[in-house]
């Protein structure tokens, strides 16, 4: 898995996010991506750019001082979002399989959990550690500036030690030691043939 190198995945999107940002924290949604040297490279860029989308997002739909439809509308666009982050969680899955090369794996033992979905949680680990890295910049008092400090310390434990298991994961699976399948959400609300509440309204 040369193409990917798991190692390098926090590097690769703290790099997306230094471009998808202005120094004082504000979402550049134009911004241009970093290079991508591969298919599965460029589908992580693209996987993570949709979970910077869901952050500033979410952080929206939080405010207080906003119409109820503006809200309404930020809520639609999370879903959609959403869609698009799980439909790249399974296109990165797609891209790793057929990097591998049809590995034996009779014997191997199954990891519940694909390296897409991995990969998606060090992207929005990457996202935590930079906002909170902010929150310790700017934090108006000591106190809340070192808490926010320890914990970006512990969040980027968690994401190295996170990144490791994508790369065991993926160097045990090509020696036959454990794999994964491919697994489809098959996400159902935003289907109007399969939400009762849309196939409803279609009706009406």
């Amino acid at each position: 898995m040369a193409l990917l190198e798991a190692d390098k995945i926090p590097a690769f999107h703290d790099a997306a996010l230094q471009a998808w940002y202005d120094s004082d924290g504000n979402a550049i949604e134009d911004a241009a991506d970093p290079a991508a040297d591969s298919a599965v490279r460029k589908l992580v860029l693209e996987q993570h750019r949709r979970n910077f989308r869901l952050w500033n997002l979410e952080d929206e739909a939080r405010r207080t001082d906003s119409t109820d439809v503006y809200i309404a509308d930020i809520k639609r666009s999370i879903d959609s979002t959403n869609q698009q982050r799980n439909d790249l969680i399974e296109k990165i899955d797609e891209a790793i399989l057929a990097d591998l090369s049809d590995p034996d794996i009779l014997n191997a033992e199954q990891h519940s959990e694909t390296a897409g979905m991995m990969i998606d949680r060090c992207s929005i680990l990457a996202l935590k550690i930079h906002h909170m890295r902010l929150n310790a910049k700017r934090a108006a008092d000591d106190e809340l500036a070192n808490e926010c400090g320890g914990k970006v310390e512990v969040l980027t434990v968690q994401r190295t030690d996170l990144a490791a298991c994508v790369g065991r994961l993926l160097e045990d699976f090509a020696v036959g030691k454990r794999f994964y399948k491919l697994y489809r959400q098959y996400k159902a609300y935003n289907d109007p043939r399969l939400n009762p509440a849309l196939r409803g309204k279609n009706r009406a």
